[in-house]
């Protein structure tokens, strides 16, 4: 398949970019961009065609998917040009600020016989997978509670672009970012989500929150708790879940302690086999691993967890999911 990179706003663009042209049998043929010498520069660095318009991009027969990275305030306008030209789309988390566009999004996939993909990056992880397989086993009995920790020091080491501070194009700061991973691997993990509340500030004072906690209430009565930042150091990804029969924790690592241990905590002689990025898989067209998705139905709860985390912290209050 040849692809057609959409936008270089994002800081993972030149990252997907590069995992198809060396892991994948699919090409970038073309790139576009909003800010036509950012474009410009990238066309050039790998050697493909710049396209000056996205209609021209769409127009083009020979492409047959995109990979979104621009702001996500316009993901659905391109996107719906996109399935409505008929490319396969691939798109950087999350799909869109608000529900009502996702299910629109949803609407037209679904005329036209196609899904996305969506970046959710971390269900690949030979950890995260291990993680998935206990909860599912029931290793760990009932699971009760979760908390994902992810974090980095983008803020305060002021290497994040300005724009990932617009929350005209982002809608809002390092929750709808970095805390996208937190919010999906809870989702995956413990199910549908209920109500949540959230307690944001602003460390740094770029006039979005950095530093970032929202407490979910998932319908079968666990609590997930998800947490991110962009003005914290020397803090590796974290995940802890707690079961009626044992409990695990990923941090530089995974151990365990349930029945089977006698309540020691144990390393995994064998984790699972990290399964190709959603980007790999999806230039591929090979999805690795049934049960672990990537599309519109992952896209839409994650976009229903976020819009709720924003208007809890606004309110004050819970609300529901």
């Amino acid at each position: 398949m040849n692809v057609a990179i959409i936008s270089y706003w994002h800081v993972h663009a030149e990252e997907y970019t590069r995992s198809i042209i060396e892991k994948t049998s699919s090409k970038v043929t073309a790139i576009w961009d909003e800010d036509a010498d950012r474009g410009m520069k990238y066309a050039e660095k790998f050697g493909v065609k710049f396209y000056s318009s996205y209609d021209e991009v769409l127009a083009d027969q020979s492409i047959g998917g995109v990979v979104i990275t621009s702001a996500t305030s316009v993901h659905k306008e391109l996107i719906l040009k996109a399935i409505h030209a008929g490319k396969k789309v691939f798109s950087e988390k999350v799909l869109e600020i608000t529900t009502a566009d996702c299910l629109e999004i949803k609407e037209a996939l679904q005329k036209n016989g196609e899904d996305l993909t969506l970046s959710l990056v971390k269900k690949c992880s030979s950890e995260f997978l291990f993680a998935k397989n206990m909860v599912e086993s029931g290793a760990l009995g009932r699971v009760t509670y979760a908390r994902m920790r992810n974090v980095h020091n983008g803020s305060i080491g002021n290497w994040l672009p300005a724009h990932f501070y617009s929350k005209e194009q982002c809608g809002g700061g390092a929750m709808i970012d970095l805390g996208a991973h937190p919010m999906y691997l809870l989702n995956w993990l413990l199910g549908e989500p209920k109500t949540i509340q959230s307690v944001f500030t602003d460390i740094t004072g770029r006039g979005v929150e950095d530093n970032a906690v929202s407490v979910i209430e998932f319908e079968n009565g666990a609590i997930g708790v998800s947490e991110t930042g962009f003005v914290s150091v020397y803090n590796p990804a974290t995940l802890e879940i707690s079961g009626t029969e044992g409990c695990l924790l990923i941090r530089d690592g995974v151990c365990y302690a349930n029945k089977e241990t006698d309540g020691k905590w144990v390393a995994p002689e064998q984790l699972p086999e990290a399964l190709p990025s959603p980007v790999v898989q999806w230039a591929n067209g090979e999805f690795n691993k049934e049960g672990v998705t990537f599309g519109i139905e992952d896209s839409i709860v994650l976009t229903r967890l976020m819009e709720a985390a924003y208007r809890s912290h606004n309110s004050g209050k819970k609300e529901m999911v």
